[in-house]
């Protein structure tokens, strides 16, 4: 992923979850500015603060780099409901998903 790609996809979930630029660098313990910088492609995070992004977002370092998925938190969400579930109900939940796609 390039920075441009980076900073796109920051940009693409960090307003999927609904948040300000500044509230976001705030809520990481950063200046005001620091997420439209990088944002900006001007500069990267630290990847101590990369992680803390992550968890801000409600998501794992490989689901910010997977940008095939357009809700990143809403499917670790699914998938961490599912976890419970027994094969027969993950197969009708499956059939589900399948026909809504159509």
């Amino acid at each position: 992923m390039e920075r441009d790609d980076f900073a796109v996809r920051l940009a693409y979930l960090r307003t999927k979850k609904g948040v300000s630029a500044r509230n976001m660098s705030l809520s990481l313990g950063q200046s005001t500015g620091y997420i439209t910088s990088i944002e900006s492609g001007k500069s990267l995070p630290s990847m101590t603060v990369f992680f803390y992004i992550c968890e801000y977002l409600g998501i794992t370092p490989s689901q910010f780099f997977d940008t095939e998925t357009k809700s990143p938190s809403s499917l670790r969400k699914l998938t961490e409901a599912a976890k419970d579930l027994s094969g027969e109900d993950i197969e009708h939940l499956t059939a589900l998903i399948e026909k809504m796609k159509k």
